[in-house]
């Protein structure tokens, strides 16, 4: 089945493009250019007003949405940002000690690695690392304040196992265990519900969700962090026509707010997810569709030379071998647009694939052109 219907603006943008890239830039849906315009509009309608509809509509019905695809227990626990990276330092500011000692998977992503590695490199923080596969059992054995993992692995597509195993040794005076959701956020059905109490999740809606830049988001569990360090306005937005004396914060999710955003991502967000519900496409359905795609990618056998090391729950295929880099230059040359990090050339698939455009891959990849 197509839904090519559903992203008509960006294919016709570039038709000779086999975009295979949707769990780097995902392309977007036409909904997405209406949600845009939407926020365009507010500002040019409302001016200084738009706030008080982004607080009291946009910002709600956005967490509704996350909270009916996580099963979250209240979407007042959410807070957003322009990026997952202002929410990560916005957590460690708030840890109750100095100098936490933190432990992280060996394969996280450049938001997390970079900033954790100049923490260390400063003496901010301890830092440990560990294969994704062995995080449970060190955590376990290990002292720690923080304990951060990505659910599916960026690089590998690897999933982590034991959700609920890190869940059961978070506290609120520590440790505190950040699950990094942003390559599994709408790829592989995720139910929170059991775990909302513990754990702080951060994704965003640059990849599966088709909202593109700027609409980042945090779950944080109650009482967790009360009065981040790191702080801004917003963050006692309630509270700005009162009379100014210390600092205060919103009693849920917005105490981890920052300052003034581009609130355009959470409308082509909201944009996108009523497209979803209109549709009936669920998370569930959509890998159903992908996963359909990536066995009749696998079932040609078209790259003989590279090693899959992806897991199933990734929306991509991770293959790995020294001829990865020459097969990603030649694709590219023919306008089929893959992703390389390092040795691994990386296939993501979405709803604006069918069989035809698999069919060109393979067909692309079996003439030779990886540089053999």
């Amino acid at each position: 089945m197509s839904f090519k219907r559903l992203f008509s603006r960006a294919l016709a943008a570039a038709p000779g493009r086999l975009h295979f890239a949707a769990h780097s830039h995902h392309l977007w849906p036409d909904v997405n250019h209406d949600g845009h315009l939407e926020a365009w509009d507010d500002a040019a309608r409302l001016a200084d007003l738009k706030w008080d509809r982004i607080f009291a509509e946009v910002i709600p019905e956005a967490q509704r949405h996350i909270a009916r695809e996580l099963a979250l227990p209240d979407p007042a626990g959410l807070a957003f940002a322009p990026n997952t990276h202002e929410l990560l330092v916005r957590i460690v500011s708030a840890l109750p000690m100095t100098r936490p000692r933190v432990l992280a998977s060996d394969g996280e992503f450049h938001s997390f690695r970079r900033q954790s590695l100049r923490w260390a490199e400063a003496g901010t923080i301890d830092l440990v690392t560990a294969p994704l596969d062995r995080i449970v059992t060190t955590a376990r054995n290990g002292e720690f304040d923080l304990i951060f993992a990505s659910h599916i692995q960026f690089n590998s597509g690897r999933m982590l196992d034991g959700l609920a195993d890190l869940a059961a040794l978070s506290r609120r005076d520590g440790p505190w265990v950040v699950i990094d959701g942003y390559h599994g956020f709408m790829a592989t059905p995720t139910d929170l519900s059991s775990v909302a109490d513990r754990l702080f999740y951060l994704a965003g809606g640059y990849k599966y969700a088709m909202a593109g830049e700027g609409a980042c988001f945090l779950h944080a569990p109650p009482g967790f962090g009360p009065r981040p360090v790191n702080t801004g306005w917003f963050a006692a937005f309630d509270d700005l026509s009162a009379p100014q004396g210390g600092v205060g914060y919103a009693p849920d999710g917005r105490r981890f707010l920052g300052s003034t955003f581009d609130p355009s991502g959470l409308y082509r967000f909201n944009a996108v997810q009523r497209m979803l519900l209109a549709e009936g496409l669920t998370t569930a359905g959509i890998s159903a569709h992908c996963d359909g795609l990536k066995a009749q990618l696998l079932a040609a056998d078209p790259l003989p030379g590279l090693r899959r090391i992806s897991g199933d729950a990734a929306r991509f295929l991770a293959f790995k071998g020294e001829n990865a880099p020459a097969i990603h230059a030649a694709l590219e040359r023919r306008g089929i647009i893959t992703d390389l990090r390092g040795d691994v050339l990386r296939i993501g698939f979405a709803l604006y694939h069918d069989e035809d455009d698999v069919d060109s891959l393979v067909a692309a990849l079996k003439q030779g052109e990886g540089g053999s």
